[in-house]
């Protein structure tokens, strides 16, 4: 059964409290995960009586496919989407209607207020973005796989290293093996950081071949049907060092005791304070520079932020990272990511690569 009824009441049983009659979706994210579409310059009309599709007219086999039980409304050539919108609302007999303020500019409100006289265009924040948070069945199922197409490419890949792989070549091939087992690609631009790379967090890789780095770290992640996987892995030679050795251990202790505290009606920022809390029994909290973790869904980074200023609650249904690093300029970084569903009992780590330090050596 589509999970899309639901994700609509939801929305609609909403309505009230805004005070609005209706919500003008106009974010081609939150499009996706209401209506099922996948094209573009697109809109939702949402009542509680009936749900409508705005689009034009590159796209009306492709609604057609994708959008079943979803009212269509093609704009003619000479007519502008803000003309066709004006036409339905005005149809739909709404006064107050709720407009997402993150997701439209200025201008774009104007521009639309414009060609809707006699409709109140009211903001709100995060309204389709919160209901995104708690994934269903189809979310999580999604999820897994795409968590299971990115550890096969790592599983894959990494026996095949040599001192001459570069590590802008490794992004590419990663994408690549990715887009063979079935994913749309890469849920982000891959990180693939050899030695003193690994101490940007968001580095971007360069030609660069391994050659002789002690250290290189991967963070990459797979879009399987819209949904992302979000995974880290640092690997290390064997003699990289007790510096590297002692580091890398606290990092793994920070993130088990995280994992180990996920659960519904935990605050996220308890959680991102246990991973804190081992890294200084380290000596390596300082070299901690950002949060815990994020959720991921349709979008890599999503709600709930986890981090130490987060006022968020975890809930059944929740998928997130665990992503403690630490990072040492010129030298090395080390980074332990695995994505974790929020279960009714607890949590269940997604990812399933081992990650204790004698299991991710590599051999150039």
């Amino acid at each position: 059964m589509s999970a899309l009824p639901l994700r609509l009441q939801r929305l609609t049983a909403s309505l009230n409290a805004l005070e609005v009659d209706a919500m003008l979706v106009t974010d081609e994210i939150n499009v996706r995960y209401l209506s099922a579409f996948t094209g573009d310059s697109s809109s939702l009309v949402v009542t509680p009586k009936e749900t409508t599709i705005l689009s034009d007219g590159r796209y009306t086999a492709q609604i057609s496919e994708q959008c079943s039980g979803i009212g269509t409304r093609i704009r003619t050539s000479n007519q502008l989407l803000r003309d066709l919108t004006s036409e339905v609302l005005g149809g739909c007999g709404v006064k107050r209607v709720g407009i997402d303020a993150d997701n439209m500019t200025l201008a774009e409100f104007q521009f639309l207020e414009k060609g809707c006289e006699g409709i109140e265009f009211v903001p709100t924040r995060g309204v389709v973005e919160k209901l995104r948070v708690i994934k269903d069945e189809v979310e999580i199922t999604a999820t897994r796989r795409a968590v299971e197409i990115a550890e096969r490419v790592f599983t894959e890949l990494c026996p095949t290293f040599t001192a001459e792989h570069t590590e802008v070549a490794v992004a590419h091939e990663i994408e690549h093996r990715m887009r063979l087992l079935g994913a749309e690609g890469c849920s982000f631009a891959p990180i693939v950081a050899a030695g003193p790379g690994g101490a940007l967090p968001h580095y971007q890789p360069r030609n660069v071949a391994f050659a002789n780095h002690k250290s290189l770290l991967i963070d990459w992640g797979a879009k399987f049907e819209g949904y992302a996987s979000d995974l880290t892995r640092t690997l290390h030679q064997q003699d990289v060092g007790d510096s590297f050795k002692r580091a890398y251990e606290g990092v793994l202790e920070a993130q088990l005791a995280a994992i180990e505290l996920i659960r519904p009606g935990m605050q996220v920022r308890d959680i991102d304070a246990a991973a804190r809390a081992a890294l200084d029994r380290h000596g390596i909290l300082d070299a901690f520079s950002h949060g815990l973790g994020h959720g991921t869904g349709l979008q890599i980074h999503e709600l709930p932020r986890m981090s130490p200023i987060s006022e968020e609650i975890l809930a059944s249904g929740m998928i997130i990272t665990v992503e403690p690093g630490v990072y040492y300029d010129g030298d090395f970084g080390i980074r332990i990511e695995d994505d974790v569903l929020v279960t009714d009992s607890g949590h269940e780590v997604l990812s399933t690569l081992p990650k204790g330090l004698d299991d991710c050596r590599f051999i150039l």
